[in-house]
């Protein structure tokens, strides 16, 4: 099985979490594939652009199954990719398991959530949306067609049966833990793992390692 990490907003391929997971992987001589959505520009990022970027890394890759981990905004473009993969796609390349860490599963929301209308408002007059990028270390600018282009996609109305595992932190004060439970509580194909976390969940790395070296059938130790 072929496994792919996909980014939150305004971090990078070489995130803390990524580097952890692949550092783990890489132990059970495992390769975690990490596109980077900040290319070719962090200020021109949109979802289809990431889900561009998500469908031409997994054809590049040898024929066979693929397990997608999302964290945040990379979440959403999980749910995403599982939901539009073409058929050809599946042929060759289908997406059978999703872990979801902090998923911003209604990313359009919010962002109109932390702005306010008069802050969606002055980000759509001005294209510039400035916020501070972990990934650069230092503050970036991203155009409104992020929000515009984000909006087109319902997570709620997107028809995904394949098998989830999401963790959510309980103190999460960007993506909404109720609003993330009432999801997963109308799919039987994900389970929900409510942690005493915050977004970030990096105080529950060890619990989200277990959990997903079970859900994935990966071996516990190195060949």
């Amino acid at each position: 099985m072929h496994l792919v990490y996909l980014h939150g907003f305004a971090s990078s391929a070489n995130s803390s979490k990524a580097r952890w997971f692949a550092d783990r992987l890489a132990g059970l001589g495992l390769t975690l594939w990490r596109p980077d959505f900040n290319e070719p520009a962090f200020e021109t990022l949109t979802v289809t652009r990431m889900l561009d970027q998500v469908a031409t890394l997994i054809a590049g890759l040898p024929p066979g199954p693929v397990a997608l981990f999302g964290s945040s905004l990379g979440a959403f473009v999980a749910w995403h990719a599982a939901a539009t993969q073409s058929t050809a796609a599946r042929a060759t390349h289908p997406i059978e398991k999703l872990v979801l860490l902090a998923p911003a599963l209604d990313f359009g929301a919010n962002r109109l959530r932390d702005l306010g209308d008069r802050g969606l408002a002055e980000w759509q007059a001005t294209d510039r949306l400035e916020v501070y990028h972990y990934g650069d270390k230092e503050p970036r600018f991203v155009h409104y067609a992020l929000y515009e282009d984000a909006r087109r996609y319902q997570s709620d109305a997107a028809v995904v049966s394949v098998p989830g595992l999401v963790f959510q932190g309980a103190s999460d004060e960007s993506v909404d833990p109720e609003g993330v439970r009432r999801f997963v509580s109308t799919r039987p194909h994900m389970t929900l793992h409510m942690l005493d976390d915050d977004h970030q969940l990096l105080a529950s790395l060890d619990t989200i390692w277990r959990e997903t070296v079970v859900f994935l059938g990966l071996p516990s130790t190195a060949p």
